[in-house]
């Protein structure tokens, strides 16, 4: 059986493959906004959201069930997704809370992480996806902050 690596492993070698440090990192999900993963509100992408030294990161780790794999060919089998858009394209990144109890209770009380950014060909848009797993230090780490949303 093969020996499971530490979360320390993990992310030290993770900054040797990438060559940059990692600055804050959670669990989340991507929305929408990256013209190569297109909508995932009906299947949700689940990864790791990471704030580097180079720029932002959400990197998607594919995973199937035992049923699934079965029914799937080689050619078939998910594959890793990533995103990467480097500090000088970054217009402005936050982290929106909802405040408002209201809508607390009713609605998702998930932060979202909206990441402005300029694509390859000058045009502004936004990534967003929603933070699920200690996100705090994340838009921070990406030369922003957080906001709250009492709408």
């Amino acid at each position: 059986m093969p020996k499971q690596k530490s979360r320390e492993d993990f992310w030290r070698e993770y900054e040797e493959k990438t060559g940059e440090k990692v600055l804050a990192r959670c669990m989340g999900r991507y929305v929408s906004g990256w013209d190569e993963f297109g909508d995932m509100t009906r299947d949700p992408l689940w990864g790791l959201i990471i704030a580097t030294s180079g720029g932002f990161r959400f990197h998607h780790f594919p995973q199937t069930n035992w049923l699934a794999s079965v029914f799937r060919s080689g050619d078939d089998l998910p594959k890793e997704k990533n995103i990467f858009i480097p500090h000088d394209k970054i217009i402005c990144a936050e982290l929106v809370k909802e405040t408002n109890r209201f809508k607390k209770i009713f609605f998702s009380n998930v932060p979202r992480l909206l990441v402005s950014y300029s694509d390859e060909t000058g045009i502004e848009k936004q990534l967003v996806l929603f933070a699920e797993y200690k996100p705090d230090g994340i838009a921070e780490a990406l030369g922003q902050g957080t906001m709250n949303n009492e709408q």
